[in-house]
């Protein structure tokens, strides 16, 4: 991954926007160990601190074409194998951000949806997400069912684990609906163990999560 000119090697940095660790690394093994069979890696390569700098306090939107991911070096391409069937499927739609929200949960295998909420006059995609993870949860809890739930959103899935939600909208009194739901998921994660897994929606692998709205 480094290159020489007349004989000399000539510096790169790596960009690691996602992986195990991020940050500016000066030697393509370092940034290696963070990236390589990590799902949804994201890095690059740039020939001087100044631009990897600038690239990684940017972060990768703005680099899109250019950042590099593991399925375009030969030989990183983790095994992430098929989505499971037997499972639902949740998602979030939000008109801006913070804005009218909704969120709804489907079978995986054939998109049949199972629930559906909102719109909320207003709230955040990341809390759609939480409170449909834990909706789908509760409901196959009631129905004793252990399969899994996918979601695609990294934060949301780590509210649930950690059983607290971390954001910055206001509570007032547009958005009253939704603490008041959001207030009632995390009492419920308190109270209620479940054997469900809750697993991450890959989406550059698989495309589209089976509950997204279509409104991109």
């Amino acid at each position: 991954m480094e290159t020489y000119l007349c004989g000399v090697k000539k510096q790169k940095f790596y960009v690691v926007w996602q992986g195990r660790q991020t940050g500016i690394f000066q030697r393509w093994d370092e940034a290696e160990m963070h990236v390589k069979d990590f799902p949804g890696a994201r890095f690059k390569s740039f020939e001087s601190l100044t631009e990897a700098t600038e690239a990684y306090r940017e972060g990768p939107p703005k680099f899109a074409r250019k950042a590099g991911t593991l399925a375009a070096v030969p030989g990183k391409l983790p095994l992430m194998g098929k989505p499971i069937q037997e499972s639902l499927s949740v998602d979030a739609a939000c008109a801006g951000n913070p804005g009218v929200l909704e969120y709804r949960g489907v079978e995986t295998a054939n998109k049949r949806v199972v629930f559906s909420m909102g719109p909320f006059l207003e709230g955040t995609i990341n809390l759609g997400e939480f409170l449909a993870i834990v909706h789908a949860l509760a409901l196959l809890k009631r129905h004793d069912n252990a399969m899994p739930v996918y979601s695609d959103s990294r934060t949301a899935i780590s509210w649930v684990r950690k059983k607290e939600v971390k954001t910055n909208l206001p509570r007032t009194p547009r958005t009253a609906e939704l603490f008041g739901l959001v207030d009632r998921a995390l009492t419920w994660l308190r109270q209620n163990p479940y054997p469900n897994k809750i697993l991450k929606w890959e989406t550059e692998y698989w495309g589209e999560n089976p509950a997204d709205y279509g409104r991109k």
